[in-house]
């Protein structure tokens, strides 16, 4: 299926920002190329946050996997284009899972893994999924035995997948199914016209006041992974450490992406501590470590390779960079939600630079390759901030055929760009990065629904949910409680009550405030940033 607009797909293509190959040609090209290469590695310490004991497969052996995998699901009934639901942590499987739903030309919905069942079943309905793999367990949770529940409630899902040891009845688990088949499946290709213009993925944006569903086709992402691949140097075969899950911009345009680009070996990670993701690099003599931005300084300091190159992501929530001297080549990766991004090499005077309005083509000082992105934000008006507006080969196409988004805040402007909706702040030569410090706390969506989730707790008459800006994550959010006469709210039942309700983590609070009132603005409406200001003045008033 395609979504693109067909005067962009034949502009792109003529500019040589788009190609003719799609994703899991990329693996098979190097598989044919370089069988021995070790192309997939678990992190050591996978049986400690989810089922299974760690794996490593050469391309060779990947590619047989993935294989008997696209056969499976063809064989069980998915067809072209099918959309398939996929919530699972770094892992072998998780990546093999992810390349044969791509050859076997289904549309891939990777979903947060902080997602909560209800999230999962409403997203996953919106968009008509006929399947969905799940992994066993995310560290303490049983996302295997949630999956099985969304399938009890959801007509459409026709066939659940489990990963891991511990997969529950109900699911199909995948590794025990495939070894008993094992060479009986055999995957045939079909003939696809422009099959690197179809829809790969539907992303899932979660920064704004809804969710929304982004469709990427394999050339935006290819797109995207160049702007990456030519900033940090990635070299042809190297290594490469990803933290990031594989639901979204971040962890697949910046890791996964250039990683099949280059035909190197893919280190999976699931952050657990910076020691550990220090620890892992420095054992592997990672290329390439990908980091969030406001550690990137710490970690600089813990890794032992001069060499290793440091890809420092900094999403629409995290605060302002710091400067400081880095001992390695340093790359800043700002990831505008699931829209854009652009990837900037740190200069010698360690102060990070505005990004530019206009076009990029990366590297940084190259005007002779395609532009990627371009850039503008909207008219200045007094009483509103600037938001971002993006156009280009890497800006996916915004809703699905299932659902009606005509009234969304995200939206295609008459001029061509993508509003994205997201503010931005204007400096001296161009904006400050994607996103505002201590605006955004991401996943958390619009406030006010917030609202009635906390004041659903019993014994509490009114409640409020504000953001306040913290020095490493950005922003978290915050829980303010005006409780009914005589009632003393506890803060321990209360996230308990939540947890129960399967409230969305992103949507639990870091902290409660207990008040007699909330502050209000003139028209009655809720003062966020009165309780925001007395937050962070008074830290000591936080329960």
């Amino acid at each position: 299926m395609k979504a693109t607009q067909e005067n962009l797909s034949k502009e792109y293509h003529e500019s040589g920002a788009w190609s003719d190959v799609p994703l899991d040609e990329l693996f098979s090209r190097t598989a044919a190329e370089y069988p021995g290469r070790l192309a997939l590695v678990d992190a050591p310490d996978r049986a400690t946050w989810t089922g299974g004991t760690p794996r490593k497969l050469t391309y060779g052996e990947a590619d047989r996997e993935i294989d008997r995998l696209a056969a499976f699901y063809k064989t069980v009934g998915l067809a072209a284009d099918h959309v398939i639901g996929l919530q699972a942590p770094n892992t072998v499987d998780t990546v093999i899972a992810v390349l044969a739903a791509l050859r076997a030309d289904l549309i891939l919905s990777p979903l947060p893994l902080h997602w909560r069942q209800k999230n999962v079943l409403e997203a996953l309905n919106s968009i008509g999924a006929k399947g969905f793999v799940a992994a066993d367990r995310v560290e303490t949770r049983d996302v295997g035995v949630a999956a099985r529940d969304v399938a009890a409630d959801l007509f459409s899902l026709r066939f659940v997948f489990g990963l891991g040891k511990d997969v529950p009845d109900g699911l199909i688990e995948l590794g025990p199914m495939l070894a008993e088949m094992g060479n009986e499946l055999k995957f045939t290709p079909r003939e696809r016209p422009d099959a690197a213009d179809h829809v790969a993925t539907i992303c899932w944006s979660r920064s704004g006041e809804e969710n929304v569903p982004v469709s990427r086709s394999h050339n935006h992402w290819t797109s995207a992974a160049q702007m990456v691949v030519n900033e940090a140097h990635f070299k042809e075969g190297g290594s490469l450490v990803l933290p990031y899950s594989l639901s979204g911009l971040t962890g697949l345009g910046g890791g996964l992406v250039p990683w099949l680009a280059t035909g190197g070996t893919l280190h999976l990670h699931h952050p657990t501590s910076l020691a550990n993701l220090a620890a892992h690099a420095n054992e592997v003599e990672a290329d390439v470590v990908m980091t969030p931005g406001p550690l990137a300084q710490t970690l600089d300091r813990k890794l032992t390779n001069t060499k290793t190159t440091l890809l420092a992501a900094w999403n629409i929530a995290a605060p302002h960079p710091t400067t400081f001297v880095a001992r390695r080549r340093l790359v800043d990766l700002h990831i505008a939600d699931e829209f854009a991004l652009i990837a900037k090499a740190r200069g010698p005077s360690a102060k990070m630079k505005a990004t530019a309005l206009g076009k990029h083509s990366g590297p940084n000082g190259c005007e002779s390759g395609p532009a990627l992105l371009e850039i503008a934000v909207t008219d200045e008006v007094e009483t509103q901030t600037p938001t971002l507006l993006v156009k280009g080969p890497m800006v996916p196409d915004i809703g699905w055929r299932t659902l009606n988004g005509e009234q969304r805040r995200v939206r295609w402007e008459g001029t061509g760009y993508l509003n994205t909706n997201i503010k931005v702040e204007l400096t001296e030569g161009g904006i400050s990065g994607f996103g505002i410090p201590g605006q955004y706390a991401l996943g958390t969506g619009n406030l006010e629904t917030v609202d009635v989730v906390y004041a659903s707790y019993p014994g509490i008459r009114e409640a409020a949910a504000f953001i306040v800006e913290d020095p490493v994550l950005g922003a978290r959010m915050y829980a303010a409680l005006v409780p009914e006469p005589g009632h003393v709210p506890d803060a321990g039942a209360f996230f308990a009550y939540l947890d129960a309700e399967g409230v969305d983590l992103a949507k639990i609070p870091h902290r409660v405030l207990i008040l007699q009132t909330l502050p209000r603005n003139s028209d009655g409406t809720i003062c966020r940033e009165r309780l925001t200001m007395r937050t962070q003045r008074l830290p000591a008033a936080v329960a």
